[in-house]
Order: structure tokens, then C-alpha cells, then sequence
């Protein structure tokens, strides 16, 4: 790390990320930055939003919290709309043009930043963008938040699960997570390679809200679980 006082990072708009379907609607936390406007992080990160025709976007609180956690350790962060969401070009393609929506995410921060990427996405956003992710090299980390495995007229599947490799990978879920029942999904992430971690936030539903038992927001929990998973396997 640079032995010059950081200045707090700062969040601008992205004009110029591109895929298939036309411009991407995003925004960069810039990361840490010293006292000549450069950042010394040794990783860049993306985040995935949730299911677009739902109202997922960009802006969702767990991508939020998510994008926060990565922020915290410095590093640059890009958050983005699939297309056919908010300013995005194009139109919903349920789960398959949206792959390469990541894909142009990702190589949107390996031109600007030159750096390896840690991938996070919640529901949607983690089926579309781990089997983006997976056998791309220039991933060196991924997080599954509320990881689906069905929903209201959608099935999720994950065999493509070992092509994810040796890579670290961390998936948190609420225990009362309606798309998500525990013992299912450890039963599918049994396909995946370690070095994995699974997670189960208590009291927490599938957008880590609190239940009627458990009242209260557990995104500080969700969080704190991601921040020691970074700490852990990247030593940041």
C-alpha cells in the first residue's frame, strides 16, 4: 500500500461501457485514491444486479452493501444495468443476452484498470454472472448473494459449476431464503470446486431483510461476512 494519505474514492459515471445491445447504463466507486488521483488496489470488482423485470437494478440495496464491501478495501467497483434497465440500451433476453452483458463489464474494467476482477451478483445477477465469469481467467474471485435456484416461473440451473475451477468462491444466502432452501442449495454447490465457502445468515430472507423472528436489516451481516471472506482469501 502507498504510504501517502489516501483521499476518499468517489462515485462518476461510465459512459463508454458497451455490449451486444448497446450502451450499459453504470457507475465506478473509483476506489481509493492517493494524493495524485491514483489507485494503488491490487483487484478491481463488478457487481450484478437482481432480475431485471422484478426491479432489479443497479441501485438495489444488497448490490449496494455489496459494492460497499469491496469499496472498503479500496478497490474500484462497477456497477451496471443489464440491458433493457434504467438508461440501458436493448431489451430483456431472460438470462442470455445478459452473460454478455458481464462479459463487456469485465472487459470494460480489464481495459481501465489493467488489474484481475472479483465478481459478486445477487439472484439473477449471480446465476448470469458466475456462468460469465467461470473459466475466464482474468476472474480471480466470486460471490453468489441469494443465490436462485427457483423463483415465480423461472428455474436456475449451475451445471456449469466445476468450470468455475480452483478460483475462490463465496456464496451467502438468507436461512429464510424462499428461492434458496438451504439443503438444496448445498446439495448443488456440492459441484463446486474448493476452495468454496457457504454462508447462512440467520434471520435473514433472500433480499437479507429480517424475519418476524429475526426483525431488522442483516445487509451489515451479509457485509461483514464478504469483507472477512476478501480479508481471508486475498489478504486485502
Amino acid at each position: 500500500m502507498s504510504d501517502v494519505t489516501p483521499f476518499p474514492s468517489h462515485v462518476k459515471s461510465v459512459d463508454d461501457l458497451r455490449g451486444p445491445a448497446g450502451r450499459l447504463e453504470a457507475v465506478l466507486n473509483t476506489g481509493r485514491l492517493d494524493a495524485f488521483g491514483k489507485n494503488d488496489a491490487r483487484y478491481s470488482a463488478l457487481v450484478a444486479h437482481p432480475h431485471p423485470p422484478s426491479g432489479g437494478t443497479m441501485h438495489n440495496k444488497v448490490v449496494y452493501h455489496a459494492a460497499k464491501a469491496f469499496n472498503s478495501f479500496g478497490l474500484p467497483v462497477l456497477r451496471f444495468n443489464f440491458r433493457g434497465t434504467g438508461l440501458s440500451e436493448g431489451v430483456h433476453d431472460n438470462g442470455y443476452g445478459e452473460v454478455d452483458d458481464v462479459r463487456a463489464a469485465v472487459d470494460w474494467l480489464v481495459a481501465a484498470y489493467g488489474l484481475p476482477v472479483l465478481f459478486a451478483g445477487f439472484s439473477f445477477g449471480a446465476n448470469v454472472g458466475l456462468r460469465a465469469c467461470c473459466g475466464d481467467a482474468r476472474v480471480k474471485g466470486l460471490v453468489g448473494l441469494g443465490l436462485p435456484l427457483r423463483s415465480v416461473g423461472r428455474e436456475y440451473g449451475y451445471r456449469f459449476l466445476p468450470a468455475c475451477g480452483s478460483v475462490p468462491k463465496l456464496f451467502v444466502s438468507g436461512d429464510h431464503d424462499l428461492f434458496c432452501p438451504q439443503g438444496v442449495l448445498e446439495s448443488v454447490l456440492v459441484e463446486a470446486a474448493e476452495p468454496k465457502r457457504i454462508a447462512w445468515v440467520d434471520g435473514a430472507d433472500h433480499f437479507f431483510a429480517g424475519t418476524d423472528q429475526s426483525p431488522g436489516s442483516k445487509l451489515g451481516v451479509m457485509g461483514g461476512v464478504m469483507r472477512a471472506w476478501l480479508s481471508d482469501e486475498f489478504a486485502l
